[in-house]
């Protein structure tokens, strides 16, 4: 796919939101247009590989279309057709209700809502996997219009619009604009956007750190029990040289977004065997429960210091127990780090993201923070900078925790000054990733960067890891020269002389129309030529 065409595809995808962005926030028009978008790739690759089972080549939609309708004109072709369709994509749309046939009723003038939302429903009702899928796409919305001539009008030019992007033939390209529709999304929803998305580049930090020395593991397999819009589990598929192999393990408690995450992995082209994704609350009731429970990854983004039961009868439950006290009831922080933790294999790796007071922080999660650092289990602490999510401008860190570690020590990279600033977030570049990588691999230290803290130290801080304590960033300020100084001051005073009297000069030739204007040029005169009034008396 040629980068041409990839600038293509996005801008047909933004072109496509405009037509809704003036009717509601970005909020609630994702679903709209994630969900149109969905439809059409559900609908153009079944049209694509009809046409392959019938053995004809198409050279575009619209002769895949022709060949379908076709098909279905002899009744034995039919039923043949739509059950090896139904094998090997667990559904199949009549003709008539596929978005090429759809928008060619639009063309004609008698496109129906109705339609379109029977093909959801025969989506929805085909498999599983589909259940429920466009629940959040309403179609009689008032909000597309106030009349359901106005509401056909607008998902009208919506599919319109999206009609000009061969998706199909799209590939990997349309994961990523899925991605980044996703991304602009989370931008204009400012703090709504914490729900479902993580940035890219946080995500790919995250990942790169679980999967190093396992890129060519087969089988690998990933958990997110916070999962939103599942943009940190499929950075996965980018890093690892065996995606088509990697088992992705998800949870999320907002059904839109879980179900933005089922399209997400669907048109990033992760067999169905490989989602095992879950609607649920993952401190509430554990998952999953059924084997496997631990993964060799475990990625986090949960929402920071979150409300949470804390009732009493966690304390016996075996992701908390161990711990002797639980996470405080005002910040569920620890609750998820635990959770995650306890879905680790030994041999894992896990990243979670939270706030920093995680790091210091007393009582009940200093007691919990204890008992990790004494089990070995935290590994790296990574201060990142503030204002890169969407929903908070706090400063965060990135906790890499692992089990069955040799040592106890703790290695604190201060990052918090490595980025770009942008419009509305500050943005962690390539080259700012990569030192952080470097540091993490490399484990040593690094002057007012990285610093290696051994078990002992950290007893001795009375095991608060605020990254300060162990990484000095201090910068001593250069000296003033006092000469350099007056000569400025003395510089600074010339050019106030020569701009005042080039002023003088130029208000020489005015001259007051009235005598309360004449008055007031007088009075301003006299203070451009050094002369002090007070209350209309001149004193020199």
């Amino acid at each position: 796919m040629s980068e041409k065409n990839s600038k293509t595809l996005f801008q047909t995808l933004w072109n496509s939101a405009d037509i809704l962005r003036s009717k509601m926030d970005a909020n609630e028009y994702k679903n709209y247009l994630l969900g149109l978008v969905f439809y059409k790739y559900l609908s153009d690759t079944m049209l694509y590989h009809a046409a392959e089972l019938l053995e004809e080549k198409p050279a575009d939609l619209m002769e895949a279309q022709q060949i379908y309708s076709k098909a279905f004109q002899d009744a034995g072709l039919k039923e043949d057709l739509i059950g090896e369709l139904k094998y090997d994509y667990s559904y199949a749309l009549e003709p008539d209700l596929t978005f090429t046939a759809l928008v060619e009723s639009v063309n004609r003038g008698e496109f129906q809502l109705e339609d379109l939302a029977q093909g959801f429903r025969n989506i929805e009702q085909s498999d599983e996997l589909f259940e429920n899928l466009f629940e959040d796409v309403d179609l009689y919305s008032k909000k597309l219009g106030a009349t359901p001539q106005k509401q056909n009008q607008t998902i009208s030019e919506v599919m319109t619009e999206l009609d000009t992007m061969d998706i199909a033939h799209e590939g990997d390209a349309l994961g990523d604009a899925y991605e980044y529709l996703i991304g602009q999304f989370a931008s204009e929803s400012g703090k709504k956007a914490g729900e479902f998305y993580t940035p890219q580049a946080i995500s790919n930090l995250m990942t790169h750190i679980v999967l190093a020395g396992k890129e060519n593991q087969k089988g690998f397999s990933v958990y997110d029990p916070t999962m939103g819009s599942g943009s940190l589990l499929l950075n996965a598929k980018k890093i690892s040289n065996e995606s088509g192999t990697i088992s992705y393990y998800g949870q999320e408690l907002n059904t839109s977004t879980y179900n933005l995450a089922r399209m997400n992995m669907i048109l990033h082209g992760v067999d169905i065997a490989n989602q095992h994704l879950n609607n649920g609350d993952t401190l509430d009731e554990d998952w999953p429960k059924d084997e496997p429970t631990n993964f060799e990854a475990v990625l986090m983004n949960p929402p920071y210091s979150a409300k949470w039961s804390a009732a009493d009868g966690f304390k016996h439950d075996a992701r908390f127990s161990k711990y002797g006290v639980l996470a405080p009831k005002s910040k569920a922080d620890f609750a998820f780090l635990l959770h995650g933790y306890y879905h680790l294999k030994d041999s894992g790796v896990m990243a979670i993201v939270l706030p920093h007071g995680v790091l210091f922080r007393g009582a009940a999660e200093g007691k919990i923070r204890k008992v990790l650092l004494e089990n070995g289990a935290i590994d790296t602490v990574i201060g990142l900078p503030a204002n890169i999510f969407f929903n908070t401008s706090i400063p965060t860190t990135v906790i890499v925790l692992k089990k069955d570690r040799a040592n106890r020590d703790v290695l604190f990279i201060d990052a918090s000054n490595d980025f770009t600033k942008g419009k509305n977030q500050n943005v962690l570049e390539e080259r700012h990733i990569e030192a952080i990588l470097k540091a993490y691999r490399e484990r040593e230290n690094v002057e007012k960067y990285a610093y290696l803290a051994g078990f002992d130290e950290i007893v001795e801080n009375d095991f608060n890891l605020n990254i300060p304590r162990y990484v000095d960033t201090f910068e001593e300020e250069e000296p003033i020269s006092l000469a350099e100084v007056a000569e400025e001051s003395a510089e600074i005073e010339r050019e106030l002389a020569e701009a005042k009297m080039e002023l003088a000069q130029m208000a020489q030739g005015l001259t007051g129309l009235t005598a309360e204007a004449q008055q007031e040029l007088d009075q301003f005169m006299r203070v451009l030529n050094g002369e002090e009034v007070q209350g209309g008396v001149r004193h020199e």
